[in-house]
């Protein structure tokens, strides 16, 4: 199955050509973090300090890290969380991995799949859209199952979507629940009471609740709107450094129960022998003394709101008076387009986009394990406001003059 094309793949190939200046294409589609320029900064200064300092440089680059991750930086988080929320965590409820991705990839595999004398067990995404990673990561078919969301229109030109609980059917055939809190691909944040209610259900279930917090508190803190993050036994929950600024560096951290982070310690030991230390060195510092919380509220989350408030506000005008939808930002650094009765398709309408000159993502790579056909899921694209003013200005006017000649036919 890793032989077949991925809505993965597909990000990150237009990703890497236009980071890399082998396409002219405006880059509205992948998911790199913009650059900030206090946080590279303050990144850089870090740098020198490492390779003043022959004790600090050993760690980052000379050392193999213990399979659950670099010790050091596993006990200052472990730290930051009991002190910030009172989360009783020590260094063995902390796991790191090459990266958010390798994470799920271990985490639904663990749970899912085949099993003796029984169905296949399966990861229910309870809110579609979800994280395009999340499709192709299981080792087995057919391993998501998703569930659609109640869609809510609000005031101008947004909507939300809400979990539907009436329809949260959990069965014994689900081994976990995994939901992204801010949304990737949506930017939707799902509210304190219905996470609360998610737990509940979970628990009750006696399945484990994946909580995938990439863009979410205490770091990066990219929210705009009240959310407090949660975690207790049963909660998996997962952290990234990518959207620090640092997505080179590949560091996923994983909170979780013990016995889970024992799991993927030894599938680490045997995939990589360990996780790398250049991410985990690099920030730990930043950790320890809780500026890591400060730098996040003062530099990362004004920098992503303000972008996705003028990046909104000007689709709002370039698409006036066609029948489109953006939902409302609470969080990420991605607008959600939803254009009602789209011709063609969002796959057709990205592939003339390409063409055009702007690289988006279709929205139908967003809504893996659905089991009906849904018209929704043709009709939205993601896009991405973290590059620099500029060029998403020229994407989103280039996008526009687009979406009006495919309305009108031409």
């Amino acid at each position: 199955m890793f032989t077949r094309p991925s809505g993965a793949f597909e990000l990150m190939d237009d990703l890497a050509r236009a980071m890399s200046g082998q396409s002219s294409l405006l880059m509205l589609g992948g998911g790199n973090p913009g650059k900030i320029p206090a946080m590279q900064r303050i990144f850089q200064s870090r740098l020198e300090a490492i390779a003043a300092d022959p004790a600090q440089f050993e760690r980052f680059l000379s050392n193999y890290a213990h399979p659950a991750g670099e010790i050091t930086f596993r006990e200052s988080l472990a730290k930051l969380l009991r002190e910030e929320y009172g989360w009783p965590l020590g260094t063995e409820n902390i796991a790191l991995t090459a990266g958010s991705q390798a994470a799920f990839f271990m985490l639904f595999n663990l749970f899912a799949g085949e099993r003796p004398g029984g169905a296949p067990r399966r990861i229910l995404l309870p809110v579609t859209p979800e994280y395009v990673g999340y499709a192709n990561v299981t080792l087995g078919e057919d391993m998501l199952a998703a569930r659609r969301p109640t869609i809510t229109e609000l005031d101008d030109v947004f909507f939300k979507y809400r979990l539907d609980f009436e329809n949260l059917a959990i069965d014994e055939r689900i081994a976990a629940v995994c939901v992204s809190r801010p949304t990737n691909p949506t930017g939707n944040v799902l509210t304190d009471d219905e996470m609360l209610r998610l737990e509940d259900t979970c628990r009750a279930a006696a399945i484990p609740l994946i909580v995938d917090n990439a863009y979410g508190a205490p770091f990066p803190n990219i929210v705009f709107t009240a959310a407090q993050p949660r975690w207790s036994s049963g909660t998996i929950f997962c952290l990234s450094l990518s959207k620090l600024g640092l997505p080179g560096a590949r560091t996923g951290i994983v909170v979780a129960d013990e016995a889970i982070i024992q799991a993927l310690a030894n599938m680490t030991a045997v995939l990589n022998l360990a996780v790398g230390s250049v991410g985990p060195v690099l920030v730990q510092p930043l950790v320890e003394s809780g500026e890591i919380l400060t730098l996040s509220l003062r530099h990362i989350r004004p920098f992503y709101e303000d972008k996705a408030n003028r990046a909104a506000a000007l689709l709002g005008r370039e698409l006036k008076g066609l029948p489109f939808r953006i939902h409302k930002p609470e969080g990420a650094f991605f607008l959600w387009l939803w254009l009602r009765g789209l011709p063609a398709g969002s796959m057709a309408l990205y592939r003339r986009l390409k063409q055009a000159g702007v690289a988006v993502l279709p929205g139908n790579h967003f809504f893996a394990g659905l089991s009906e056909p849904w018209s929704h899921s043709n009709e939205c694209l993601r896009l991405s406001v973290a590059q620099d003013d500029e060029t998403v200005e020229r994407g989103i006017k280039l996008l526009a003059a687009e979406v009006r000649a495919v309305f009108a036919g031409r």
